[in-house]
């Protein structure tokens, strides 16, 4: 008996750690931010996502929450709604201003109105407290799941010019059979334009979606990378085709 037990277990931990690797494979890209004031759930959130391979960020409090999303733009947002600072509806309210990350609410709030309300101010998905690891699991590759677009016209589409080549869903830029390096805010900035090609995007708006919500006036700040991407793509960045100045509104692609 006990040597079949030894089996058993044997058998259970070689079939988890299979699991988990083909669950790194899926997920080892992406990033995750944990909100919630509770150490000893942040930290089995931390450990059971880490040993899947996400990449985590943590935050106790939702000013703490606002400025790490702000700064390293998470795939997902799991978010206890008590936090000392201020409600949690308001951290997505403060998110929905700038991003569609997808937001999963981990609270003990069970009363279906404040449900309703986290839900209607932007969170996508709710899971009550205490939750199973396993679920919450399942509900946040979902929600990666659904945040992926796989169809032609959005994250899987290739945007192409005459001088280079911008691949969205692989996060690669080419330029004349080269690779091209660029830094994580020259991407951002990158990407925010060529999704509204030949669409004027306000100077605030890039400010709010690259730097975050509480910028919106460091018109410098734009200068600079908007330099250092015609640099690196443009033909001739003294006149530029691609990246086109609307001198104090903001900035347009041109394919």
């Amino acid at each position: 008996m006990t040597a079949q037990k030894t089996a058993q277990k044997s058998a259970q931990k070689s079939a988890q750690k299979s699991a988990q690797k083909n669950e790194q494979k899926r997920t080892h890209m992406y990033r995750v931010l944990v909100v919630d004031d509770e150490p000893q759930i942040v930290r089995a959130l931390v450990i059971n996502l880490r040993a899947r391979a996400y990449e985590v960020d943590a935050a106790h409090d939702g000013a703490t929450a606002l400025r790490v999303a702000a700064a390293r733009h998470p795939d997902v947002v799991v978010l206890d709604l008590g936090l000392p600072d201020m409600d949690g509806v308001e951290v997505i309210r403060g998110l929905r201003g700038w991003t569609r990350v997808p937001i999963i609410v981990l609270s003990a709030r069970q009363a279906s109105d404040e449900k309703v309300e986290a839900l209607d101010a932007g969170a996508d998905d709710y899971v009550t407290k205490p939750f199973g690891m396993d679920e919450l699991l399942a509900r946040l590759r979902a929600a990666v799941r659904r945040a992926t677009p796989t169809g032609p016209d959005d994250d899987a589409a290739v945007i192409e010019t005459e001088s280079f080549t911008v691949d969205l869903a692989a996060k690669k830029v080419n330029r004349d059979g080269a690779d091209v390096r660029l830094t994580p805010t020259e991407w951002h900035l990158l990407e925010v334009l060529v999704r509204s090609p030949g669409r004027l995007v306000s100077q605030k708006q890039l400010l709010q979606e690259v730097w975050g919500p509480a910028y919106g006036t460091e018109s410098n700040y734009l200068r600079v990378y908007m330099a250092q991407l015609r640099r690196k793509l443009e033909a001739d960045p003294a006149r530029p085709r691609h990246f086109i100045t609307e001198p104090g509104m903001g900035y347009r692609f041109e394919q």
